[in-house]
């Protein structure tokens, strides 16, 4: 539920905290206080404590990933599919004033540079490739991001 079309959000610095924030409170009710031997009291689990004791990716590892696989999927679309269409899409239009907004298409771009290196865009036209490198990057937790 709380990743539902998460392939095609821009998740901008305060989204992260956010969700990172929900995360391990989520995290901390479900595995509860510890208790310390040492003080011989209950405490409850630090922000490290809890990324090492789950061991699936974080909330933003997984919609990095969700994110790379749409790509993967839209790329290996016919181009005359609309998606796609939309994806290369010039629109034309001048940009607001100020530093521009973060884009679905630059986010990907870092994603898939962290994840695959510099030809990472021709392994996403394969899908065999493509699956292999989602799944690296998984299982390696190469997109983890850490928490201040």
């Amino acid at each position: 539920m709380l990743t539902y079309a998460s392939e095609t959000w821009t998740v901008t610095e305060i989204d992260r905290k956010q969700l990172h924030i929900f995360e391990r409170k989520v995290c901390r009710r479900i595995l509860g206080p510890v208790y310390d031997n040492g003080k011989e009291n209950w405490r409850i689990l630090q922000s490290k404590d809890i990324y090492l004791s789950v061991k699936k990716p974080t909330v933003i590892e997984t919609i990095r990933l969700n994110r790379l696989c749409w790509f993967g999927h839209v790329q290996r679309m016919e181009g005359n599919r609309i998606p796609k269409r939309i994806l290369y899409m010039n629109l034309g239009t001048t940009g607001l004033r100020g530093r521009p907004r973060n884009r679905w298409q630059d986010e990907v771009k870092e994603d898939g540079r962290i994840v695959g290196g510099e030809g990472w865009q021709e392994k996403v036209h394969n899908r065999e490739e493509q699956k292999k490198l989602l799944k690296t990057a998984r299982n390696r937790h190469i997109l983890h991001m850490p928490m201040e």
